[in-house]
């Protein structure tokens, strides 16, 4: 995004995804559909943001096989919510077993 690479960006996105579902345990070498359903199926998108896993599809999907670069406000959705997801994944699980830690030291 700091350069400009709108269109890069969008495929980041898209490729995290697919890292995401293979280190929460989907089966590597997948389609990216199996990639999504993996996740749905296991609870790591969080309730009513399917639609946007979706779009991220699409969009990335539109940035690898069509020739029109991906625009800022394209990047910068995808990035918004990628960033959310990762959050949700990793992030806020961590910071609950640190305070899950504490309490069982207590």
């Amino acid at each position: 995004m700091s350069v400009n690479a709108f269109t890069a960006t969008v495929l980041c996105c898209r490729k995290l995804l697919m890292n995401i579902a293979v280190s929460k345990g989907s089966k590597e070498g997948g389609s990216f559909a199996s990639y999504v359903q993996f996740l749905k199926d296991n609870n790591y998108i969080p309730p009513g943001s399917e639609a946007w896993v979706d779009h991220i599809r699409k969009k990335g999907n539109e940035a690898n096989h069509e020739l029109p670069d991906m625009q800022e406000d394209d990047a910068e959705e995808l990035l918004k919510f990628t960033e959310m997801l990762l959050r949700f994944v990793y992030e806020l699980p961590g910071h609950m077993e640190k305070h899950i830690k504490k309490e069982d030291d207590a």
